[in-house]
């Protein structure tokens, strides 16, 4: 799509072709101008060709502040790059362009140019409610207001300025438009209503990086207060702002204003010797206008503490303010001249007055005029015409007073009050997002904890299910072992009793046929036939089941006895605490088994002298210890000793615990935990 080139493109092209060092810089530059007369072929779909739109725009607002360009053609710059951004959307790019296009025509004294740019960047602004550019915006409108003399408008611009800056959190220039209206109240004779304001601009001014407008501000403060002939309090506000400034200009400035307010205080002395020590200032030579106050407020302080040889300055200080057009400077000039003639030239005191009063009513300034009539009153008391017009500027100045003080106290009320009505709205709807917050978290919280719940009853039943099936299995293990180990026990004893059959019996039941066989005595052989019954016996005790019935301690101690040798010595302690009834009879049987074990090892191996074996009951289990001062055993010793496993076994069988304690030589010890 083609399209023509705009007169401003045709501009930008001839200018490039008209620099004399046409380098790679201004190549690039023209690339960017055929680039942004391109822009007008717009393709709402492509949003790349849209950035680099912007991307070129930006480029030109780069070139227009280059400062070896002068004020004209950085204009034609920003106008081409503004005339090409108007065709996108409204965005920061298009408030940036504005606002740097108004200083431009602020630098050119192009004031009515500046002042249109300013309202479209407000109104641009604040449709997309940039707060930034609505505070730069409205600063500059204020300004110009200000500039042209309409204080209300100024004020009210001032005031969105500072709100703006309020939103950003910009303390600084929120305390600097605050001192601006400040001084607009100050200029209005609204004297209470601007102390309020410059004191509120004190609580936002920083005291590093606004030192300058912190200075300023007690200076107004100290004028309000001499204003309202609270001298005391216009010395030490002015003597702050001395002290505060760091500009010897306004040093100067202050240090006058403070001398004034000597005179009006009457302390003279004190004007004289701080307006000496300033008119040294070198710095005051090269600022006519300030040099004309200084000479002659200390020719008026000199003349008022008795020195009437001061007419000179008081001349001096009006020519040079005739020459400089200070117009304002030279009412003070006229009345303090017609002060120093009105006792001893009446006529040319009054020459002077009149002079004041024609300069005041030129410049509109009411306080002056009045002020020189108090003078011409007490020269012609008769003087009617003088009294009326002193009266009517007195109710004319009332009225305007009021009516400003009003105004701007409107203007703060509305203010508190919309501001008030932002903040409830802020808050009623913080309020509302933290309930419709807190609702989410809720809901979140609701669902998180169901999940939680969810989960954890699924991982409760599972480890439930688990934990049955394991312990199913663990009992089923341990049945299943219980069973191995009651057969391995069978098995042992019946090998055992096997063992004995064939060794000890079988041996004599041989060496008893042997005698037959030989024609033994009769006597002999029924010794032995004697002896094999009672071996057997023996065998069928062991055999067959222990008695756990109301006879089974009986039994238990009379197996113990018979199980002792003659040479060791048993004793048994706390078997008559233990109710046997209460304990069941397989474990009876096991401990009866066990413990006939134990004594028989003890018999064959221990060469023990004394045994002891400890009863005791408690709720659960019955224990048993064990103990034996014999030979002992080594660990390697008990465990190569069939017997005392096959106790072990039979005791876990049923659920109890045997723990073998030995050394070699340190006897021996068993301890028998077995359930009830």
């Amino acid at each position: 799509m083609k399209r023509a080139i705009s007169s401003d493109m045709a501009f930008l092209f001839y200018y490039i072709y008209s620099q004399t060092n046409f380098d790679m810089a201004y190549a690039r530059v023209f690339f960017l101008m055929i680039l942004l007369a391109c822009i007008g072929c717009k393709n709402s779909e492509d949003s790349e060709t849209s950035k680099m739109n912007d991307n070129g725009i930006q480029e030109v607002l780069k070139h227009s502040k280059n400062t070896e360009l002068d004020f004209e053609q950085r204009l034609k710059w920003i106008d081409s790059a503004y005339a090409n951004k108007q065709k996108t959307a409204l965005d920061k790019l298009t408030l940036a362009l504005l606002y740097d296009k108004s200083a431009l025509h602020y630098k050119l004294k192009q004031m009515d140019s500046a002042a249109y740019y300013d309202a479209l960047l407000f109104k641009k602004s604040s449709l997309l409610g940039d707060d930034y550019f609505v505070g730069r915006a409205s600063h500059r409108l204020a300004y110009d207001f200000k500039n042209r003399g309409v204080y209300d408008s100024a004020y009210f611009y001032y005031n969105i300025s500072k709100n703006a800056f309020q939103n950003l959190r910009d303390s600084s220039q929120v305390g600097r438009r605050l001192l601006s209206m400040g001084l607009i109240q100050k200029d209005q004779n609204d004297f209470f209503g601007s102390k309020e304001t410059l004191t509120e601009a004190l609580q936002f001014l920083n005291q590093y990086n606004d030192t300058k407008y912190i200075a300023s501000c007690f200076n107004a403060l100290a004028t309000n207060h001499r204003k309202l002939l609270n001298y005391t309090d216009a010395v030490d506000y002015y003597s702050k702002a001395i002290e505060f400034t760091d500009s010897e200009n306004d040093n100067l400035i202050y240090a006058n204003n403070l001398s004034a307010t000597y005179i009006d205080h009457g302390a003279y002395a004190n004007a004289i010797g701080l307006l000496q020590k300033v008119l040294k200032d070198s710095l005051l030579q090269q600022k006519q206008r300030e040099y004309a106050r200084v000479v002659d407020n200390l020719a008026y302080a000199q003349w008022l503490s008795g020195d009437n040889d001061t007419p000179n300055s008081l001349f001096q200080a009006l020519g040079i303010r005739i020459a400089d057009g200070d117009k304002r400077g030279q009412i003070a000039s006229y009345t303090h001249l017609g002060e120093y003639y009105a006792a001893s030239d009446l006529e040319k005191g009054r020459a002077y007055f009149d002079s004041a009063i024609r300069l005041s009513k030129s410049l509109r300034i009411p306080r002056a005029e009045q002020d020189v009539l108090k003078f011409l009153i007490d020269l012609n008391p008769k003087n009617i015409a003088f009294r009326d017009r002193y009266t009517f500027l007195q109710d004319s100045m009332y009225a305007q007073e009021l009516k400003v003080k009003t105004q701007f106290a409107k203007y703060k009320y509305d203010d508190r009050l919309k501001q008030e009505s932002i903040l409830r709205l802020q808050t009623e709807k913080a309020v509302q997002e933290l309930e419709v917050v807190k609702e989410r978290n809720y809901k979140i919280t609701f669902v998180f904890a169901f999940f939680v719940a969810c989960l954890g009853l699924g991982f409760i039943y599972y480890y439930f299910r688990q934990r049955t099936k394991d312990l199913k299995k663990k009992a089923t293990y341990l049945e299943q072992r219980n069973k191995i180990e009651k057969l391995e026990a069978v098995y042992e004893t019946e090998a055992q009793l096997s063992r004995r059959l064939h060794d000890d019996f079988g041996a004599q039941l041989n060496h008893t046929m042997l005698l037959i066989q030989n024609n033994t005595e009769k006597s002999i052989l029924l010794d032995k036939i004697d002896g094999l019954y009672q071996q057997s016996r023996d065998f069928s005790r062991e055999i067959n089941n222990v008695d756990t019935g109301a006879s089974y301690k009986d039994e238990l101690f009379e197996m113990l006895r018979l199980q002792t040798p003659p040479t060791t010595k048993l004793f048994t302690t706390g078997s008559k605490e233990i109710d046997w009834s209460v304990i069941s009879g397989l474990s009876k049987t096991v401990l009866y088994k066990v413990l006939r074990e134990i004594m028989m090892n003890m018999a064959a191996y221990s060469e023990a002298s004394l045994v002891a074996i400890t009863f005791n009951r408690d709720v659960d289990f019955l224990q048993v210890k064990y103990s034996d001062d014999g030979v002992g055993a080594s660990e390697e010793a008990l465990n190569s000793k069939n017997g005392l496993r096959n106790t072990e076994k039979r005791i876990q069988a049923i659920d109890g615990t045997i723990i073998f304690e030995s050394e070699k030589g340190k006897g021996f010890k068993v301890e028998i935990n077995i359930p009830n």
